[in-house]
């Protein structure tokens, strides 16, 4: 059984990235074989670079460093869920991934992005991301439109079920290709 921790990409105050990683989850928790956790990075304030080596040799020296080593290092396979800011993903997440290298390597990857443009431009770079740590990303990634009126509201009010109905379907298609990464041997 593997466990597989969906990683919430936003930190900022008024967010709906908890509410979106929790439906995503509910979605997925009947089509992976597996165990389903949250992991807020609000939980996981990390300081930038502060280790004195580099994360690919694995040797690291601060308390917080090696907790979120332990902790990346217990999942086989990851769901990103972020946010797309001005055509990127959120700073805390890639510092997040750049705080190690070995934990990541070989484990299935999916990426949910959502923004009001849905956050393509945001997941292509975020794909890039992963694929210089050797992870395995699934083909399908879905984006999640926000209108306008929902971003401007910013009072992190939103039912997921109700205002990404039509993407469903997307973020059912890439959970199966996650289940089938997490299912299949190591290419």
């Amino acid at each position: 059984m593997t466990h597989i921790a969906i990683i919430i990409g936003s930190t900022r105050n008024q967010r709906i990235g908890h509410k979106i990683a929790q439906w995503i989850g509910e979605i997925g928790a009947g089509i992976v074989p597996g165990s389903v956790d949250l992991v807020d990075l609000r939980d996981w304030p990390l300081p930038m670079d502060d280790e004195p080596g580099i994360p690919a040799m694995g040797q690291y020296s601060q308390p917080h460093t090696l907790a979120w080593s332990r902790k990346v290092a217990r999942y086989g396979a990851f769901v990103f869920v972020t946010p797309q800011y001005n055509w990127g993903y959120p700073a805390p997440l890639k510092n997040a991934l750049d705080h190690l290298y070995r934990e990541w390597t070989g484990k299935p990857a999916m990426i949910v992005t959502y923004g009001g443009h849905g956050g393509g431009k945001c997941g292509a770079q975020l794909r890039q991301v992963l694929e210089g740590l050797k992870m395995r990303s699934v083909e399908t990634v879905p984006g999640l439109s926000l209108p306008r009126e929902r971003i401007e509201a910013n009072d992190g009010q939103i039912v997921p079920a109700a205002q990404f109905a039509d993407a469903a379907g997307d973020v059912v298609r890439a959970w199966k290709e996650l289940a089938e990464l997490v299912t299949s041997p190591r290419a």
